[in-house]
């Protein structure tokens, strides 16, 4: 049976074909035009989706969606997601009634971390943590092939863990949060406080590499927020790898630099965590989201 997992993006729904082994049959993206609102997105996912269903003429599949954010056990809306427009929807109720059947959704990280686990970088590993470190900053944990969300849904979610309670005000409402730091708008805002300049993350990398000294303060502390931020999950989660994704994974100092940053910081004698790069890069949250569907 084909399977068809959807990713949500705050500026693109990407989706993809999986045939029964897993294997990639087919792949589209589409504007999310998030900027028009909630039930234009919902349109949006659900034009996607028949396109996706026309290209197996209709048969049998399965369909899982990641989105950024979680829905809420309790309440059953959608929270915590930087595309704002989905926050406190009944995002699962609505969507059904646009593609005409049930799905299962997850966690964008979640399903990140799940593909990278089962078909990726971190294959063979019993427990896995994946983060993503792009625009914004998540996680997603996996135990034994199975994503594990826990009693509120939000497993994983680091990237709003507070390492500075005096740091910059996060759009969640907190102070220093890990978002705030190593996300790649995080390194951008950090740069523009120092120098009233606008740069890209991969820019400021680029000028730090050149002994730029605002550029540089700002890479020291960003290893240093690294360092001290994934010590944190390491030191409870205790995984047996960890796998980077995201635009931010591609600096190659966070597998040299940043490793050491961690283990200056983790509570143990010994430190021999794997922190690899993802393998199957962006296709990792869409293949993710076609592995979780039903």
């Amino acid at each position: 049976m084909h399977r068809i997992g959807i990713d949500l993006g705050g500026t693109k729904i990407e989706g993809v074909i999986l045939d029964e082994n897993s294997a990639e049959i087919y792949r589209e993206r589409t504007p999310t035009e998030a900027e028009r609102g909630y039930r234009h997105i919902l349109s949006r996912i659900a034009m996607l989706y028949g396109r996706m269903q026309a290209r197996v003429a209709n048969a049998p599949h399965t369909l899982g969606i990641g989105t950024p954010g979680s829905i809420s056990p309790r309440t059953g809306l959608l929270r915590n997601s930087n595309t704002v427009a989905l926050n406190g929807q009944p995002f699962i109720a609505d969507l059904e009634q646009f593609v005409g059947r049930k799905f299962v959704i997850a966690n964008d990280a979640n399903c990140f971390a799940l593909a990278e686990a089962i078909l990726g970088a971190a294959r063979g590993y019993p427990t896995v943590f994946g983060v993503i470190m792009g625009t914004g900053t998540g996680g997603g944990i996996v135990f034994g092939g199975t994503v594990h969300t826990g009693r509120t849904a939000i497993a994983g979610e680091w990237g709003h863990t507070s390492i500075d309670p005096q740091g910059p005000l996060c759009y969640c409402g907190t102070r220093g949060c890990v978002e705030t730091y190593l996300s790649g708008s995080g390194i951008e805002n950090r740069f523009f406080e120092q120098t009233g300049r606008r740069s890209s993350a991969m820019q400021i990398f680029a000028a730090a590499s050149a002994h730029d000294p605002a550029a540089t303060a700002v890479i020291d502390a960003f290893y240093a927020h690294f360092g001290r931020a994934m010590a944190n999950v390491i030191n409870v989660v205790d995984p047996d790898i960890v796998v980077l994704g995201g635009g931010v994974s591609n600096v190659g100092g966070l597998y040299d630099r940043g490793v050491s940053a961690v283990r200056c910081c983790v509570f143990a004698d010994y430190f021999d965590t794997p922190i690899v790069k993802n393998q199957l890069g962006s296709s990792s949250g869409v293949i993710g989201a076609a592995l979780i569907g039903c």
